[in-house]
């Protein structure tokens, strides 16, 4: 059918366009703006440029509405029966990705969505393309991310909750009298750690590296109440290191009658020069060992991270003194931002104290 001239009544075209505002779908609620628009009389190629479209879609839903009427303009899909991803798939696939293939039979370590829409299949569901999986992944906001490897904390779980409770309670009670640190150390390589970055379709960033390593390594301590973080560097990861910032710590904190350190288990933190040090500040030094490989209640560990990510990572230096400069004005840096918002919050509690 072949229509030289289109209009619609004055009346229907405010209802179209009234009809448009309650719909959802945006598809849909552009189809009915669209023959709104369409119905003054306006060419289908004009209209299709006003909405951004191209000109076939205007003619295709102009003959969807004269064939069909207002039906015609609504989404199809919906005379296709029941919808397969249900509320109930969707829970039903958020349990499956909380284990691996092998915890259902399957002889894979990893998830693919065929293997998904499989197990899908396996448990009762309607059978599903890949690029429906997808869509189902992306609805239950699930991604594709990079494991992180650890190891179990050999601890009973009531003994280690007991324990990290302890000092999580001795970080808040800090005070400048008696203030507590987060302290551990980090390396820093020459070679730099390769990581992912934004890149052009059909590029691949090139990192040139120094060819042979070197390592380098900072002793930190980061303020639990401050944010501040002191820290020192050496050769190597050593108690000579560790005992360096003990005595930095000491002459930073001149007013502080007793200071906190919680810590892991590492060789250098219990070793006898480590333990001579510490009798040697007669009290002024207390260490709180955390559990076994838990790393992630070490609070100082965030900010190492935050380092490689700016730093460290796809680093240019060819030279390792250049690498340390960069290292220390990144925590200069987090200093400066850690005195700031230490003085905001100051200001904030002054205010409601003297409300």
């Amino acid at each position: 059918m072949q229509i030289r001239v289109f209009r619609l009544p004055r009346a229907l075209r405010r209802a179209l366009i009234a009809r448009a505002r309650t719909i959802k779908e945006a598809a849909t609620a552009l189809r009915f703006r669209l023959l709104a628009r369409m119905g003054q009389g306006i060419p289908c190629r004009q209209a299709a440029r006003e909405f951004g479209c191209v000109p076939a879609t205007a003619v295709r839903i102009r003959k969807r509405y004269v064939t069909r009427g207002l039906s015609g303009l609504l989404d199809g899909r919906r005379f296709n029966g029941d919808r397969k991803v249900t509320t109930r798939l969707l829970k039903r696939l958020a349990r499956i990705l909380g284990c691996t293939p092998l915890d259902f039979g399957w002889k894979r370590t990893t998830w693919t969505r065929e293997l998904l829409g499989r197990q899908l299949v396996a448990d009762g569901f309607p059978a599903l393309g890949e690029a429906t999986i997808g869509r189902a992944l992306v609805a239950i906001g699930a991604r594709l991310g990079m494991p992180k490897p650890v190891v179990v904390c050999p601890w009973p779980a009531r003994e280690r909750e007991r324990r990290l409770g302890e000092l999580r309670a001795l970080a808040e009670r800090a005070t400048p009298e008696e203030p507590v640190f987060y302290e551990d150390e980090v390396d820093i390589h020459l070679n730099p750690r390769i990581g992912r970055d934004w890149m052009l379709r059909g590029t691949q960033r090139r990192i040139v590296t120094p060819g042979q390593n070197r390592k380098h390594y900072l002793a930190g301590a980061l303020d639990a109440r401050t944010g501040k973080v002191t820290w020192v560097d050496g050769p190597s990861k050593s108690s000579a290191l560790f005992v360096r910032l003990l005595f930095r710590l000491v002459a930073a904190n001149t007013q502080a009658r007793r200071i906190h350190l919680i810590l892991d288990n590492y060789g250098i933190h219990t070793s006898k020069r480590t333990r001579a040090a510490v009798d040697q500040f007669a009290g002024r030094i207390v260490l709180h060992f955390l559990p076994p490989y838990t790393p992630d209640a070490n609070r100082i560990e965030r900010l190492w991270r935050d380092l490689h990510g700016n730093v460290t990572r796809n680093h240019r230096r060819a030279s390792m003194t250049d690498l340390l400069t960069d290292v220390s004005e990144f925590l200069r840096s987090h200093n400066r931002r850690s005195r700031s918002r230490l003085s905001v919050r100051l200001r904030d509690s002054e205010s409601r104290a003297a409300i």
